[in-house]
This record gives structure tokens, C-alpha cells and sequence, in this order.
């Protein structure tokens, strides 16, 4: 034990240490020092138990080389795992939930108090302070009705994010639900991927990271389907009204061009059920998903 402890290249475990290997990640490590990158926490990454641990790892490390991790969690599957065991049916209109009353109050509870609790915790394992808030709190976003056929829908009127600057002041990693309200008080379910853009812009993030659970954005080769690599805002435009971009990935893809158009410099859809998805693409230039940009 002592040979491996005092060696050159080994550590407690016998494992050899490059650092090489290491310092391959310095020009990234400086690069993104004391600045902050949004992360948008949903697909497989978020009900996969291994893949939520490697997850938090990767935020861990962000947060130990000096980058200002911000995580902005959907739940859609825990969400219609809840309704499904209360024997609530849920409808979707255009990819978005439609809320009642009711569907609002347990979208809330299982946000604020199941994901974003656990989220917490887990962080909190690596010896690394963190907070869940909601929306509602410090009046973060402010919503109104998107359309009275979906219900308590919310769309972003304005971001204040004067808590989370505090937060990340006094060294917490900010734990974000979705949820908005309105001047009167009134609650709505919150597009998770629109959240996660416009708070991405208020907060002057470097960077937005948006994990899912395919690769990224596809298009039809043939009979196969295959990556799009890059996108600029008018080739997302273009792939929307063309129907190659369609569902779910709409919001996903216009919340990151809304944040590259508005300061960020670059927004990612990497897969989350890959494993380290974030560390990779943050700390190496061979980007996976699909990356857009100005």
C-alpha cells in the first residue's frame, strides 16, 4: 500500500494517473473559470439512476475547477408517473401538458418537492452546497397564460434573477423548478427547455447545456436517420418549417437559438444517456449532440 500511496504514477488503488490526460483539459478548465453554464436536467439522464449519479459527478467537478454551475430540472416522466398512480389522464397539446388545477398542484409537488429535493441531496453528497428553489420564489420568473386551452400553461413575461446571482455568490449551485407566477399569485407549469433558455440569457451563462435523451438534432438520410452536428439560427428555422425538426425538439431547438441570438455564446443538445455527457462536452472540442451557434 505504501508503494502505491508514495509512487509516481499510481494512486491508492493501483490505478495509473496520466497527467497528461489531465492537463488536456486546462484551456477548458481556464476557459469556462468563475463563469457560468446553465444545464437544463431532463431525458434518460433524469429517471436512469447510474446515469443521474455520473450526472451529478460531472456537476461536482464543474463546480471544484471553478465553474459556476446552474441547473434548470423539468420532470415530465415523474410528473405523468404521479397522475398515472392517482389515476389522472394526461393530455398534450403541441408537446405541452395541459393543466388543470389540479395538474398543476401535483406538477409543484413533484418539482419542488421530489426532483429538486433529490437533486439537492445528491449534490450535497459531494460536499457541495446547494438549493432548490422554484419560479415563484423571489418572484425568479414571471409568467402568464399561454393559452387558455392548456390551462395553467405559463409563458415567460420577464426573468429576475437577482436570488440566483445571490446564490452563486454565497457559493451554492442553484437547483431551478419550472414553475412561474403571475402578479396575482397564480402558479403555472413552465416549459422546462424555454426556461432553461431565457435563464440562461438573464444570467449571462457562457453556456447552455441541454441533455435529452436521443443524440440530438436528426434528419432523414436515406432510410437512416443521422446527426446534425451544427446548426445557425436560419438553418433551424429552415428544418422546423420543412417538418425535419418536429415535436418535443421544437422547444429544445428555439430556446437555444433565443440564447445564442441574446449573448450566449453556445447552446448544446447532448444525450443524456451517455455517460458523463456534460464533462464531455464542456471539457473537450469533439462535441456529440448538436451545437448551435450564432
Amino acid at each position: 500500500m505504501s508503494e502505491q500511496i508514495n509512487g509516481n504514477n499510481s494512486n491508492s488503488n493501483g490505478i495509473e494517473f496520466d497527467p497528461e490526460l489531465l492537463l488536456q483539459s486546462l484551456p477548458y478548465i481556464q476557459q469556462y473559470h468563475q463563469k457560468i453554464v446553465l444545464i437544463k436536467y431532463g431525458g434518460n439522464a433524469m429517471v436512469n439512476e447510474e446515469l443521474k449519479n455520473q450526472v451529478i459527478k460531472d456537476i461536482a467537478f464543474m463546480k471544484y475547477v471553478g465553474i459556476k454551475p446552474v441547473v434548470m430540472h423539468g420532470g415530465g416522466p415523474e410528473i405523468t408517473g404521479m397522475l398515472e398512480r392517482l389515476g389522472k389522464e394526461t393530455k398534450f397539446v403541441k408537446g405541452l401538458r395541459v393543466t388543470d388545477e389540479e395538474t398543476m398542484e401535483i406538477t409543484e409537488m413533484v418539482l419542488t418537492g421530489k426532483v429538486a429535493k433529490d437533486l439537492v441531496a445528491r449534490i450535497g453528497r459531494y460536499g457541495i452546497k446547494s438549493v432548490g428553489v422554484s419560479g415563484q420564489d423571489g418572484a425568479l420568473i414571471r409568467a402568464s397564460q399561454k393559452d387558455p386551452a392548456l390551462g395553467f400553461v405559463g409563458k415567460i413575461e420577464e426573468i429576475n434573477p437577482e436570488l440566483i446571482f445571490e446564490l452563486l455568490d454565497h457559493n451554492y449551485v442553484p437547483v431551478i423548478s419550472s414553475i412561474g407566477i403571475d402578479t396575482k399569485g397564480q402558479r403555472y407549469n413552465i416549459n422546462a427547455d424555454e426556461a432553461a433558455g431565457k435563464m440562461a440569457v438573464a444570467l449571462g451563462a457562457s453556456v447552455q447545456l441541454l441533455l435529452t435523451d436521443v443524440e440530438g438534432v436528426m434528419k432523414e438520410e436515406g432510410t437512416e436517420k443521422v446527426l446534425i452536428p451544427e446548426l445557425c439560427p436560419k438553418e433551424v428555422k429552415h428544418y422546423i418549417e420543412t417538418g425535419v425538426i418536429t415535436g418535443g425538439m421544437i422547444p429544445k431547438v428555439n430556446c437555444c437559438v433565443e440564447s445564442v441570438a441574446n449573448g450566449v455564446r453556445r447552446a448544446h443538445i447532448i444525450d443524456g444517456r451517455e455517460s458523463h455527457s456534460l464533462l464531455k462536452e464542456i471539457f473537450s472540442n469533439s462535441s456529440k449532440g448538436t451545437t448551435i451557434s450564432e
